[in-house]
């Protein structure tokens, strides 16, 4: 009795057991297929919309800009040499200052100069002296000619007398002309001495400011010395080198107002940018151009000439010139944030009509400031995706939201009237 009462509680507990079971079952089979149904509801719906920035493409009139590395040198430089020989025994200016044109920057010793030129106005006296005596035997020639005139035609004398008071008065009168040269001489040679006494004081060819004495005083210095270095610094010149084909373009854009590069330079303003990416305020003009093309670089040398008021700029600078070279029609730009690089080719993504963003690849030309000028690829109009770029896929559905286009905040301008 009791073996057949705990072989029912066993039958119980396992009848139980099993009944558990199918009740786990059942209920994890409900979560599986309610599972199974969401993630089927979740791959039929769309992925939503990817919120972009696009600015549209506009055609416009852009200048075109080239910009090249210049070397700033003197307007005029000038080596300040001696052109007398002798000891230094003075320099009379500040090195690093501004001089003026005729101001003495060095003294040599002008003794031995002041010694000759003593010497020259001695000589000069002695020869005025040597043209009064000539002067004064012409003077008794011409009364023995007078006197004997008569008596030699009364025969009161003989013809010979008369002959040789005439010979008489001939070499005192060729005795003055020599004396009278031998002055003109001697006056040259004390010309000749002050010349060489005032070369002792050497000055300044020009204005400008003049750098540091390369000989120190008490040194010996010749016509061949280089005493020191003036600078004309206002205006100050850039020299840079431009390609073959921007010439003629600068030479086109200046030949419109009817002369050449150099007549028409105020046509084209030049910029210059200090190394340290600074802005020049003063605006430049081309002062010089090469006569020929270098064969071997294809490039032609120009000078720009910027005002330099305080004498700011300083020669062996250097900075970047940048001339507007080209006025381009019609002209296309993206920001340059849009533009995406792979394998070599320039890529933008564009919001299409149908609310899906197209890779399209584009040709690129020169930037223009945070933009690229585009060459082909594209068409005015067309919406560039300049946001979220990482995240686009072709064909992937976004919300464009538009932003200001971008010919509208590029500043145009047509200096030389194209």
């Amino acid at each position: 009795m009791t073996e057949h009462r705990g072989r029912a509680a066993e039958m119980s507990v396992r009848k139980a057991f099993a009944l558990a079971c199918a009740a786990g079952l059942l209920v994890c089979s409900a979560g599986l297929i309610s599972g199974c149904g969401r993630k089927n509801a979740s791959a039929a719906m769309p992925p939503p919309a990817m919120p972009v920035t696009v600015v549209e493409v506009r055609a416009s009139d852009v200048s075109l800009t080239g910009e090249w590395v210049g070397t700033l040198d003197g307007y005029v430089n000038a080596q300040i040499q001696p052109q007398a020989n002798g000891y230094l025994i003075k320099q009379n200016y500040k090195e690093g200052a501004e001089v003026s044109q005729g101001q003495v920057l060095f003294e040599i010793d002008p003794r031995p100069f002041q010694a000759a030129l003593d010497q020259a106005k001695g000589q000069l006296e002695q020869a005025k002296g040597q043209v009064l005596q000539a002067q004064a035997q012409l003077g008794l020639a011409q009364i023995n000619v007078n006197r004997d005139t008569p008596l030699a035609q009364a025969r009161a004398i003989a013809q010979s007398q008369l002959d040789n008071d005439t010979q008489q008065k001939a070499q005192s009168e060729a005795s003055v002309r020599s004396a009278q040269a031998s002055v003109a001489a001697a006056e040259a040679a004390v010309a000749n001495a002050e010349l060489n006494l005032g070369f002792t004081h050497v000055r300044s060819l020009i204005t400008g400011v003049a750098g540091q004495a390369t000989t120190q005083v008490g040194n010996l210095v010749s016509t061949q010395s280089v005493l020191t270095s003036v600078s004309q610094l206002n205006p100050i010149k850039a020299y840079f080198s431009i390609s073959d084909s921007e010439y003629l373009e600068l030479t086109r854009r200046a030949g419109r107002g009817g002369g050449d590069l150099l007549k028409n330079a105020s046509a084209i303003p030049l910029t210059l940018t200090l190394s340290n990416g600074e802005e020049f305020p003063q605006k430049g003009r081309i002062a010089f151009v090469d006569r020929q093309m270098n064969a071997q670089t294809g490039a032609i040398r120009i000078a720009a000439a910027f005002p330099n008021p305080g004498n700011v700029l300083r020669p062996g600078q250097f900075g970047r010139v940048k001339a507007e070279t080209e006025l381009r029609h019609g002209a296309l730009l993206i920001p340059q944030v849009a533009v995406q690089e792979f394998q070599g080719l320039q890529q933008v993504y564009v919001a299409g009509s149908d609310g899906k963003a197209h890779l399209e690849t584009v040709t690129l030309g020169p930037q223009i400031g945070t933009n690229w000028l585009v060459e082909g690829g594209i068409s005015p109009g067309a919406l560039v995706i300049v946001d979220n770029l990482q995240k686009l896929r072709e064909g992937a559905p976004v919300d464009a939201h538009r932003a200001p286009a971008v010919a509208a905040s590029i500043p145009t301008t047509n200096p030389a009237g194209l």
